[in-house]
């Protein structure tokens, strides 16, 4: 049997590649749409299979730890959080999916103006994602907490997307379909940050040992 802790980096370098995968595919699903580029979507389902097979290697990795050497402490923190986290960030990447989806559907109609509610809301979301992994793999505190503290500012921008569209919906301005995948696109946006907070909350129980759920400014 190879060393628990061996096999403990093992586990984090596959958690690690997720983290490159997932990270990428949510970019390309954004450059996607912004730039209107649809060689950007070919690559986000190349990124799909492999997130797909490393979501099912790490929770099989991961659970078989667990059942072997029965860690306590920091190990047992560790593998738990791992098993959530890879559980965040499996739906990401079909988060970044869904967008790639209505940014194909968009590609088909006229763009109806510039979308800078949309582009402010993706950097927003984007510097969380990168924050929330950032804090895992250098084990930082103050990061994880950063990202709790930006969720308010997705969720505002996110009423603030589907506010414009719904007003350019009910003015004529926009095609039904086009408003409606764009605020889909928001709401997909808003639930990847969620994601990327549920990982800073399983960083700061896994750095501290407390649950940090439902109370971001404790």
């Amino acid at each position: 049997m190879r060393p628990f802790l061996l096999e403990l980096d093992e586990l984090q370098n596959k958690i690690l590649e997720m983290c490159v995968l997932v990270e990428t595919s949510i970019h390309n699903s954004i450059r996607s749409l912004m730039e209107r580029d649809d060689e950007m979507i070919a690559k986000i389902w190349d990124s799909e299979e492999n997130i797909n097979r490393l979501d099912i290697e790490i929770d099989e990795f991961a659970t078989r730890l667990l059942a072997l050497h029965q860690p306590v402490a920091r190990d047992l923190r560790f593998l738990t959080a791992a098993i959530k986290i890879n559980s965040d960030l499996e739906r990401m990447g079909d988060l970044a999916v869904n967008i790639a989806r209505r940014s194909i559907s968009l590609l088909e109609r006229p763009q109806i103006k510039p979308l800078v509610d949309v582009s402010h809301m993706s950097r927003a979301v984007e510097s969380m994602v990168r924050k929330s992994l950032d804090a895992f793999v250098q084990r930082d505190e103050a990061l994880a907490r950063s990202v709790l503290l930006s969720d308010d500012e997705v969720d505002e921008l996110k009423n603030s997307v589907y506010q414009e569209f719904l007003n350019l919906l009910e003015s004529g301005q926009a095609p039904a379909g086009t408003a409606f995948d764009l605020i889909f696109i928001a709401h997909n946006l808003e639930r990847i940050a969620d994601h990327a907070t549920n990982i800073a909350e399983d960083v700061l129980f896994m750095i501290k040992g407390v649950d940090v759920r439902h109370h971001h400014t404790g």
